[in-house]
């Protein structure tokens, strides 16, 4: 029976280290420059740090069975305390551990800082000096992904496409909770959160089609807040952008607040492989991601970056009016105020003459 249980063990662990490598390791060997560089650097520390846990891991099994009871022959020193030699090496290994991290880290933060744009686009190739960064404009809902593409007129829901090798600015808002944005084969996950928007920069090497998602909880339809990345040509992405303009599809205001309503799945209990279908508009109304922003798309409220240069004592930027005027956004509000206000003006008069 003993003997049976000292071979199962070992094949137990073997059948388990198999089943593992069906994993998916996209993080530590992604098709993304930027990504590719963040798994080599998890394994860099994570070697760094294996320097000094294998030898005390091998030092205490050692310990154990050269200082077991039954060893007679083990040396027997009760009133030791102290060595120099051996301080030096408990002290001085991790110490050149942590300056070595620390080293890596400081560079690492720096180079693979997501507000920062390509320096490259990967390893053996360098930055085109003509080459522009393909902008994506990306806002949370419940539970969706809504992409806009600025240059390209366009917007989509849980589908967004780039062309290989080309330089991608994600910049990242959310209409709702806090949520986080990731792409494991372009790079690191970012928040995303309401009233302000963050910057991601990446690039993708290799075609295929990639898994994106949310890592940050934000309700009961969180676990089906994913969505699909496509790296392609540049034929095929002029071919995705077509496909999307063909749909003839408007997004317009009243489609987005209808669009930023919470998902309902048939399932009420997890099935976890529905979500919400993929949606293609043709255009997009001028401003709606700005005025998602600035947590004024329902039309009602003022936006935040008018209040905020209201504060400062600045002009709000002009806008156009339903009647096709310029107009900055609170003058336009208290220009439509005024006859209300010249009327109650008029009525408080009329009052007092009456008393």
């Amino acid at each position: 029976m003993n003997t049976l249980k000292l071979f199962c063990r070992p094949l137990l662990a073997l059948a388990a280290l198999l089943a593992l490598a069906g994993c998916d390791t996209i993080v530590l060997n992604a098709p993304g420059d930027i990504a590719a560089q963040q798994g080599d650097l998890i394994v860099t520390a994570t070697n760094l740090m294996l320097l000094i846990i294998v030898p005390v891991i091998a030092l205490t099994f050692w310990f154990a069975w050269k200082y077991r009871a039954s060893n007679t022959k083990a040396e027997y020193a009760p009133d030791w305390d102290h060595s120099v030699q051996l301080e030096l090496i408990i002290w001085a290994a991790p110490l050149a551990i942590i300056i070595a991290l620390g080293a890596i880290t400081y560079i690492t933060t720096h180079k693979l800082d997501p507000y920062r744009p390509l320096d490259r686009i990967s390893a053996d190739k360098p930055l085109p000096a003509d080459v522009k960064p393909l902008v994506i404009e990306v806002v949370a809902l419940d539970w969706k992904w809504l992409f806009f593409y600025p240059e390209q007129g366009i917007a989509t829901v849980n589908e967004i496409a780039a062309p290989v090798d080309r330089p991608i600015q994600f910049k990242i808002t959310s209409a709702s909770v806090m949520n986080s944005f990731y792409i494991p084969a372009v790079a690191g996950m970012i928040y995303a959160m309401a009233g302000m928007e963050t910057k991601l920069h990446g690039v993708i090497n290799k075609p295929g089609e990639y898994y994106g998602l949310s890592t940050n909880y934000s309700g009961a339809g969180f676990s089906r807040m994913n969505f699909t990345f496509h790296g392609v040509s540049d034929a095929e992405f002029d071919a995705w952008i077509q496909k999307s303009r063909d749909s003839g599809k408007v997004l317009s205001r009243e489609e987005y607040l209808e669009l930023a309503k919470p998902s309902k799945f048939e399932d009420p209990h997890f099935s976890g492989s529905t979500r919400d279908p993929v949606r293609y508009y043709a255009s997009v109304e001028p401003r709606l991601y700005h005025n998602i922003l600035n947590l004024c798309a329902d039309g009602q409220t003022m936006c935040m970056d008018e209040m905020m240069a209201i504060d400062m004592g600045m002009k709000p930027r002009p806008v156009k009016n339903p009647a096709g005027h310029e107009a900055a956004g609170h003058e336009a509000k208290a220009e439509a105020a005024a006859p209300a206000a010249h009327a109650a003006d008029a009525n408080a008069h009329a009052g007092h003459a009456a008393h």
